[in-house]
C-alpha cells in the first residue's frame, strides 16, 4: 500500500490514461455503433448484409487480436498513427494511444450496434410508417423518430457495454500505453513485497470509476423513464 501512497501522482496519472482511453473510444464507438445500426435496419439489402457480416466477424474476434493487428500487422501495410504526438502536461498521447483507441472503438462499436438494435426493435413499427407517410426520408425517420426512442430503451445495455469498455482499456497495458494496469505491473515489479496492497489499490480505482459511471447511467435512465 505504501508503494501506491508514495507514488500517488503516478497512480493518478495511470488512471488518467485509462479515463482518456475510455472517453475517446466511448464517444467514437457510440458514433460508429449508431452508424452500423442504421445500416443494419436500413432499406438497402447489400448494406444490411455487409453490416451484419462486419458485426459478426468483429464480435467474435478477441480484443487482444484487434490490438495486435493495429500494433504489429497494420504498420506493414503503411497503416500507422505516427501523426499523433500530443503532449498535455505530463500526459503523452502518441501512436500507441491512437492504436489503442482504434482497437477499442472498432471492437466496442459492434456491441453498441447490437444494444441499439434492440432499442430500435422496441420502437413501434407504426411510428416509422407514420413518419414515412408525412414525407420523411429514411435518414429523417431514423434521426427524428426511431433513434431518440431507441437510445431511451437501450440505456441499460449501452451502459453495460461502456462499463465493459472501461475495463477493456486494461488490454492497452500490453501494447505500450501507460494506463492503470501497466502502472500496476510496474509497481509490483519494483515493490514485490507489497503486491497484495498494490492489487487492492488498483482494483479500488476501477471500482470507483465503474461506480461513478453506473451512477450517471442510472440517473439518466430514471430521468428518461420519467420523461
Amino acid at each position: 500500500m505504501n508503494a501506491v501512497l508514495d507514488n500517488f501522482d503516478l497512480y493518478l496519472m495511470s488512471f488518467g490514461y485509462t479515463v482518456a482511453l475510455f472517453l475517446v473510444a466511448g464517444v467514437l464507438s457510440m458514433l460508429m455503433g449508431t452508424f452500423l445500426v442504421a445500416l443494419r435496419v436500413g432499406p438497402v439489402a447489400v448494406m444490411r448484409r455487409t453490416a451484419a457480416t462486419y458485426v459478426t466477424i468483429v464480435r467474435n474476434t478477441p480484443l487482444v487480436i484487434m490490438f495486435a493487428f493495429f500494433s504489429f500487422v497494420a504498420p506493414r501495410f503503411d497503416i500507422t498513427f505516427g501523426w499523433l504526438d500530443i503532449h498535455i502536461g505530463e500526459f503523452d498521447f502518441t501512436e500507441f494511444f491512437a492504436a489503442a483507441v482504434v482497437s477499442l472503438t472498432l471492437y466496442t462499436s459492434v456491441f453498441v450496434c447490437e444494444a441499439l438494435r434492440s432499442g430500435v426493435n422496441a420502437v413501434p413499427l407504426g411510428q416509422a410508417e407514420a413518419a414515412r407517410a408525412v414525407g420523411l426520408t429514411f435518414g429523417g425517420v431514423m434521426a427524428q423518430v426511431v433513434l431518440p426512442q431507441a437510445f431511451r430503451a437501450s440505456v441499460p445495455p449501452l451502459a453495460s457495454v461502456q462499463i465493459a469498455l472501461l475495463k477493456n482499456t486494461s488490454v492497452a497495458a500490453v501494447f505500450g500505453v501507460a494506463e492503470a494496469v501497466a502502472q500496476m505491473r510496474s509497481f509490483t515489479n519494483d515493490f514485490a513485497t507489497q503486491r497484495v496492497g498494490i492489487f487492492l489499490c488498483f482494483a479500488a480505482g476501477y471500482i470507483v470509476l465503474v461506480a461513478i459511471f453506473s451512477f450517471g447511467a442510472n440517473r439518466l435512465e430514471r430521468h428518461w423513464r420519467v420523461a
